[in-house]
């Protein structure tokens, strides 16, 4: 069967105007219908947050769960129900903060659920308050002197949680972000799908040099498996090695040609370089990467679990309460 768009649409999305989670379920919506998942084999969870209202708003199984602890839940159902599609959707304080424990583990077990990463770099639900993506000297609700905290990077806690799988889009960019989605859902194992999205009441603006498409082309970089490192506008420019880092360069100059770029490799198992790609900024004179960053196949837990349940059953004399109960001596009373 096949499916559109609309098949996964429930009720009317109760978001301010111009929030990044409208663009965000909009691309959700239509990657679920080009996976062709039946909305009954599918369940999204979240905790709580602007973000963690979405399971509302798909036609799927669906369940908003406590503060922080949509890692846990989803876990959970995954490992009952190895075939189920699990989306897990977070915003940034929801699963980094009270969530990021169950965040890490989720990730460090390799559950074969999609965690979705929501990051406006503030807590918009309680009107304003830092959180933990926000950036050293934030001023907001909760630091009105700025923040003296160096804030979490998801590319970094999640490679440094041995994740094998990670992905950025742009909210804004809706075939950015199906690409990913469909990515992460193919991907056997913990995938991590950070959204950079504005919020546009107490944090607008936080992504103005990649959020439009106009001035997309010049500050990110969409990095594809086995394809060279190159952007621009007129893809002029490109990454080479330089020591132990990354440098940016100008195709044509010095002699560069492409042969001199950098091709990225998501299915290497050394992360070097992919973390080195997650981490640039623009602030550093780097282009932001956007696209799959890293996608190596492990173990899923869940199948562990399942194999392991299923070799331990085979040596047991017993598969059931009963047959436990007489495995025992047993005693008649008349």
């Amino acid at each position: 069967m096949e499916y559109t768009a609309q098949d996964y649409k429930k009720g009317q999305p109760r978001w301010c105007p111009g929030c990044g989670d409208h663009f965000f379920l909009a691309s959700l919506h239509k990657a679920m219908a080009e996976l062709g998942v039946p909305p009954y084999q599918t369940a999204v969870i979240s905790g709580i947050g602007c973000s963690s209202r979405l399971p509302y708003y798909v036609n799927t199984y669906a369940m908003q769960t406590v503060h922080g602890r949509a890692a846990s839940i989803a876990t959970g159902a995954k490992v009952a129900n190895p075939d189920l599609a699990v989306w897990q959707i977070s915003g940034d304080g929801d699963g980094l903060a009270i969530g990021g424990n169950h965040f890490i583990h989720a990730m460090r077990r390799n559950i074969d659920i999609n965690m979705i990463l929501l990051n406006n770099r503030i807590y918009g639900l309680t009107k304003g308050q830092y959180s933990p993506t926000s950036p050293r000297g934030f001023v907001s609700k909760s630091s009105p002197y700025g923040t003296v905290e160096d804030p979490f990077l998801p590319a970094e806690l999640c490679f440094g949680a041995r994740g094998h799988f990670f992905a950025r889009a742009v909210a804004t960019d809706a075939q950015g972000t199906v690409d990913i989605l469909k990515a992460a859902y193919k991907h056997k194992g913990a995938s991590v799908c950070e959204i950079l999205q504005n919020c546009v009441i107490f944090n607008n603006g936080c992504y103005d040099p990649i959020y439009k498409k106009e001035v997309r082309a010049k500050n990110a970089i969409y990095v594809r498996h086995g394809e060279p490192l190159i952007f621009g506008e007129n893809n002029e420019y490109g990454l080479m090695q330089e020591g132990f880092g990354l440098k940016v360069v100008k195709l044509g100059e010095n002699g560069i040609t492409e042969k001199d770029i950098l091709v990225h490799d998501a299915h290497c198992l050394d992360n070097t370089l992919q973390l080195k790609l997650a981490m640039m900024d623009n602030e550093h004179g780097f282009p932001v990467a956007l696209g799959v960053i890293r996608d190596v196949e492990a173990p899923t837990y869940e199948m562990a679990v399942k194999e392991q349940i299923e070799e331990v059953s085979a040596k047991k004399k017993y598969h059931n309460f009963m047959e436990l109960l007489e495995t025992n001596d047993i005693w008649e009373v008349k």
